[in-house]
């Protein structure tokens, strides 16, 4: 088993954890261009018998 199901993460936490410690690890000159590289865009649309009812758009930068 692997270390990160282990300590009850899934594989999504564990990338979001490992992307977020390297990239409080580069030098600032990296760091600035990492940093655009962490912004999220989501599009979440509920379906209802087979038809979409509501697009909701969001931005994450906590990831």
């Amino acid at each position: 088993m692997t270390a990160w199901r282990q300590a009850g993460l899934n594989y999504i936490n564990y990338s979001t954890i490992a992307a977020r410690l390297l990239r409080q690890a580069l030098k600032p000159e990296a760091r600035a261009e990492a940093a655009k590289r962490a912004e999220v865009h989501i599009k979440v649309t509920k379906w209802e018998n087979g038809k979409p009812i509501k697009t909701v758009q969001g931005k994450n930068e906590n990831c």
